[in-house]
């Protein structure tokens, strides 16, 4: 410990013995004495003061000249105890102030004079009387370099001893308190962040058995009779009763390129520009999605979700230039992406609608191919589709798909 670790650990140590005595200044009731907790019997050690005072030739103050007549009194300790207590209490509080203020002043220069002392110097052994602890008698004290040596603690050490004990229980305490709120929010910050990628990538898996998708598609009533005569609106749109679905369908789709056809998805569902419109003979086409996944943008990525659900003999509703078609559904199944066989014209009948969806839904896999007859108004009055545009266009890569998942994108990257 060097000078100035020193000298702050005795500026600590006077201003706590400084704290202890301003508290104790109230107690002038009571001689220094065994009752103080702070020293031997008061008496004798204030007759030992003065011995050491007379030594060194200093002048005694006259509470420390009566303990010196004590002291020669030929009196036993007891009796001086005694006198030295009656004489302490007959004092007005001035005078008891004076002789506490003589103990703290003998008490810090004695302090000092052992701090003096050579640690190479052997502590003097305790001399035996009737106030030792018997324990003690004829047993010598560790001088201050023998193994485990530690210097007598006065009262006001040992209070600041506590003091910084308790400061420091409460600091570790704290310490841990804080590391366990660090770990805690630290778990939950990441299993939050978990939760929240986990539903970005497969939100579609816990989110589609719960999509009923008219709540995304329209409120409009789709409970209507499909032969009945009474006025269609010009908006061109698709009606399925068993699934619930309303949707418009984009027929402005200008290629088949899959960028185009996913854009006219965002708007509704798409019919396919190289086949026929229905009302017109032949294979009108229809894709629509059943992503299931709600971070896709557009509001019918759910349209054919359920599509999956319709059985041979149900029928659904197109609307096209203010007129009704009605289609019964005569086959369903799933095929690869690749099958372009389902855009050919039917061999058996006049006008047939087909609807794709991807399979299963949320994927790209396969997909799902549901085709029905037209049965309202009768086919045969069916126009000709133009060969130009159901001629005009290459054979695609692959049959468009959903729009790609968060997982697909990422994925793809790699």
């Amino acid at each position: 410990m060097d000078t100035k670790d020193r000298q702050d650990e005795k500026r600590d140590s006077a201003a706590a013995a400084n704290l202890v005595r301003g508290k104790l200044t109230h107690l002038y009731g009571l001689e220094p004495s065994e009752s103080s907790g702070l020293v031997e019997p008061s008496a004798k050690e204030e007759i030992k003061e003065v011995k050491q005072l007379k030594t060194h030739h200093a002048e005694l103050s006259k509470h420390q000249e009566f303990l010196d007549r004590l002291s020669k009194s030929g009196r036993s300790m007891a009796e001086i105890q005694t006198a030295w207590h009656d004489y302490y209490q007959a004092l007005d509080d001035a005078g008891k102030h004076e002789v506490w203020q003589e103990f703290y002043a003998e008490h810090e220069k004695r302090r000092g004079q052992e701090k003096s002392v050579t640690k190479t110097e052997p502590a003097k052994p305790i001399e035996p009387d009737e106030t030792t602890d018997p324990k003690t008698i004829n047993h010598k004290p560790k001088t201050t370099t023998s193994p485990g040596y530690q210097p007598p603690k006065t009262r006001i050490s040992n209070i600041k001893d506590d003091l910084l004990g308790k400061v420091s229980q409460r600091a570790n305490a704290s310490k841990k308190r804080g590391h366990a709120h660090s770990l805690v929010f630290g778990l939950g910050m990441g299993t939050l962040m978990v939760f929240v990628l986990m539903f970005s990538f497969f939100n579609e898996r816990f989110i589609t058995p719960f999509i009923t998708p008219s709540h995304n598609v329209g409120a409009t009533s789709i409970i209507v009779d499909p032969t009945s005569s009474g006025d269609v609106g010009a908006e061109p749109k698709i009606i399925i009763p068993k699934i619930n679905v309303e949707a418009p369908v984009v027929y402005d789709v200008p290629t088949i390129e899959e960028d185009a056809v996913q854009k006219g998805l965002e708007r509704g569902v798409v019919h396919y520009p190289t086949t026929p419109n229905p009302g017109e003979k032949g294979n009108a086409v229809i894709f629509g999605h059943s992503s299931g996944n709600i971070l896709n943008s557009g509001k019918y990525k759910f349209a054919f979700l359920l599509l999956k659900s319709m059985d041979e003999g149900d029928t659904f509703i197109i609307h096209k230039d203010n007129k009704r078609y009605v289609y019964k559904i005569y086959e369903k199944y799933v095929t690869s992406p690749d099958d372009f066989s389902v855009l050919d014209p039917p061999k058996d009948r006049a006008a047939i609608v087909t609807l794709i969806t991807c399979d299963p839904p949320g994927q790209s896999t396969n997909r799902l191919i549901v085709q029905a007859e037209q049965i309202f108004p009768s086919p045969e009055k069916n126009a000709q589709a133009d060969p130009e545009i159901t001629q005009a266009a290459a054979e695609p890569a692959v049959l468009p798909s959903n729009a790609p998942t968060l997982w697909s994108r990422l994925t793809s990257w790699f």
